[in-house]
């Protein structure tokens, strides 16, 4: 992004709101308006006149003289033949250090009691794309302070990672072990789609308050409209992009990326797109890369974001439409298997599944060479755990096999962590030459 169009972006919500003629709401077909009379670009922002004041929502599409709105909040209110405004120019969010600390919701508004937030910039929801032969290549480690990430699936600044995982196995504990643990100045976390109970208790036990003086949270709870969680991803991404361009590295926790795929496909259907795989429009596996292509480094003179986006997998199915296509343009992924979160195995990540693919590329040969015989050992154990079990296999008949059982308990001693327990990265290098003896 040249530096133009980076004082570009950031001074988009300086110009002033510009109304223009008015047009009228024809009917309401769902949760999309349809209005007449009036002409707007897809993306702006119009007015909607309701018993109780006006409704905020945008243009999503249209049809001949017809437009489509999708509104920002709940439905409520709305009158046949009502007036509807469209504005030119859309006010933006804000970005600033003021955020830090602080909890909005999609548009930029704050939810925390706090008080109004003021900043001197404001930013554009969407941004321009980043030449891929400007960034910066993937060269160093980030601490996420979790010893299973850091010794087998080392994370480098600016990777796009996914977290997939089935619901209730642990996904949004293991982020707060990461926002506490991380090395990162900057941490956004996009609550995106989550039941409201969850946002308050993510915010005050798993981020805690040192976690949250440098954080930046977006809620947008299961009951806000589609839109709302749409515009909460985005906007996690603009703010991180912001702290990014002033030289930060972010650490950016997106919770869930399937959230972001189900609020489209709301939108796309009800505007009329057909659908495609498995009820999923074909604009949702359009969007997915550009929002993910947003994170990664930026230039030399700026910062990085390290992306962790969780993918809730239906059923456990790794193979969901979703997961699948996320799997094809993360830079890796880590599993959470359900089976070792029942055995009170936390946190629960499936190293044999999970991959980092930029490890090779920024740790030392040693490092590689104990992650690979880590995977290993718990193939064997994995592979022979049956014939253990049953007594048909007898100790002394292959020493591989032996020696492979008697690693075993160091090495779920080693994947296993408290959840307010943070450790360094090198010391999770130096525990696990411990553990495989040098």
């Amino acid at each position: 992004m040249t530096l133009a169009q980076r004082l570009s972006r950031y001074q988009t919500a300086n110009t002033a709101c510009k109304p223009v003629a008015s047009g009228r709401l024809d009917r309401v077909v769902g949760l999309t308006l349809e209005a007449i009379g009036c002409r707007a670009p897809v993306g702006s922002v119009c007015k909607v006149e309701t018993v109780t004041g006006e409704l905020e929502a945008e243009v999503v599409g249209f049809a001949g003289e017809t437009l489509f709105l999708m509104p920002s909040e709940q439905l409520s209110g709305v009158m046949p033949g009502a007036k509807v405004t469209p504005i030119l120019h859309n006010s933006g969010i804000p970005v600033g250090p003021e955020l830090l600390g602080r909890v909005i919701d999609g548009m930029g508004n704050p939810l925390d009691g706090l008080g109004p937030i003021f900043t001197e910039q404001r930013a554009a929801f969407t941004s321009v794309p980043i030449n891929p032969l400007s960034r910066k290549p993937i060269k160093e480690p980030l601490d996420v302070g979790i010893k299973a990430i850091n010794g087998l699936l080392t994370v480098g600044k600016g990777q796009r990672i996914g977290l997939f995982a089935g619901s209730g196995v642990g996904k949004s504990v293991t982020l707060g072990m990461m926002t506490r643990g991380t090395s990162a100045q900057i941490v956004v976390v996009g609550l995106i789609g989550e039941r409201g109970r969850e946002v308050k208790e993510f915010i005050d036990e798993i981020l805690g308050k040192e976690g949250r003086e440098r954080a930046v949270v977006i809620a947008a709870p299961a009951d806000a409209s589609p839109l709302m969680r749409l515009k909460g991803c985005q906007t996690s991404l603009t703010i991180a992009e912001y702290f990014r361009d002033q030289g930060f590295d972010v650490l950016l926790l997106m919770d869930s990326l399937t959230r972001f795929a189900q609020a489209q496909r709301e939108i796309a259907l009800s505007v009329g797109e057909p659908p495609a795989t498995k009820g999923y429009p074909p604009s949702v596996f359009a969007k997915l890369p550009a929002l993910v292509e947003r994170a990664g480094n930026g230039n030399e003179n700026q910062g990085s974001i390290t992306a962790f986006f969780t993918v809730l997998s239906e059923g456990d199915d790794l193979q969901d439409p979703i997961a699948d296509a996320s799997r094809a343009i993360l830079d890796g992924h880590i599993v959470l298997s359900r089976e070792m979160a029942d055995a009170g195995h936390y946190p629960a990540i499936d190293v044999e599944r999970s991959v980092s693919r930029v490890m090779p590329a920024i740790v030392s040969d040693e490092h590689m060479l104990m992650s690979k015989a880590v995977r290993q050992i718990l193939s064997i154990c994995r592979k022979n755990q049956d014939l253990v079990a049953i007594g048909a296999y007898k100790p002394g008949t292959d020493a591989t096999i032996d020696q492979a059982f008697n690693f075993k308990p160091k090495l779920d001693d080693y994947l296993q962590q408290e959840m307010k327990q943070a450790v360094p990265y090198e010391m999770c290098v130096n525990m696990l030459r411990s553990t495989l003896g040098g």
